[in-house]
């Protein structure tokens, strides 16, 4: 098995590039590759390939690098003052009384120590998360006739959810910041694989069955679904 060496290095300008260089022998010409989720920049190169080369290249594309992050947008720790969407909607983190987070019309109210918050309302919303999905997997599961073996939160970023062959379903918790119905459709997306283990026509005519039309929820997740990965908790 033959390993990429990976180094880091710096783009210059206002403000400075955080560039990642991957060697890799199997690679045959310079390429760039900004990730949508973090917005880490990685340049791979071939193995021979002369460092400066590289950077020069880089360099020349330059323009095009701070336009995709730009548009991207920069990460959001999230804290009292920051805002964040819930199911679509955009609400302004407060700090809260008592012991548990209150969800209001435009605020969330997170108690307990100001440098905890974010980490308490991350795990909050992934409880919230767990039980939104389940019951609408409840729902798509009984429509399609079809039983799941358990249901799993993660934080991943390749994927929204998946469904394994013995059953098991699994979601992105971050699903609780999108729309209700973007929610829901990928639910009753990962339900259908229970009776499809692919994405034949017979599965694309299961979802629509058992949710109706997925073209509008689909679509939103592929435009706005990387800028949910931009919040840190």
């Amino acid at each position: 098995m033959r390993v990429a060496h990976v180094s880091d290095t710096v783009l210059p300008g206002n403000p400075p590039i955080p560039l990642i260089l991957r060697r890799s022998a199997q690679a045959k010409r310079l390429s760039l590759r900004i990730s949508q989720l973090d917005g880490r920049v990685t340049l791979t190169m071939p193995k021979r390939l002369a460092e400066r080369e590289a950077l020069a290249f880089a360099r020349s594309k330059e323009e095009w690098i701070r336009g995709h992050l730009d548009r991207r947008g920069d990460d959001i720790d999230v804290g009292l003052g920051s805002e964040l969407p819930l199911g679509g909607q955009m609400l302004r983190v407060v700090a809260g009384t008592g012991r548990s987070v209150q969800i209001g019309h435009s605020e969330i109210a997170v108690p307990g120590a100001a440098d905890r918050v974010g980490k308490r309302l991350g795990a909050y919303l992934k409880e919230v998360a767990r039980d939104r999905l389940a019951g609408a997997c409840d729902d798509y599961a009984a429509r399609l006739g079809r039983p799941y073996t358990r249901i799993t939160m993660r934080d991943t970023r390749s994927r929204w959810g998946s469904c394994t062959s013995d059953g098991g379903l699994m979601f992105s918790w971050r699903l609780i910041m999108a729309p209700p119905q973007v929610l829901d459709y990928v639910a009753a997306h990962e339900v259908a694989h229970l009776a499809e283990m692919n994405h034949s026509a017979a599965f694309w005519a299961g979802v629509e069955r058992i949710y109706g039309s997925y073209k509008e929820p689909r679509g939103w997740l592929r435009q706005h679904g990387n800028a949910l990965h931009r919040y840190r908790f």
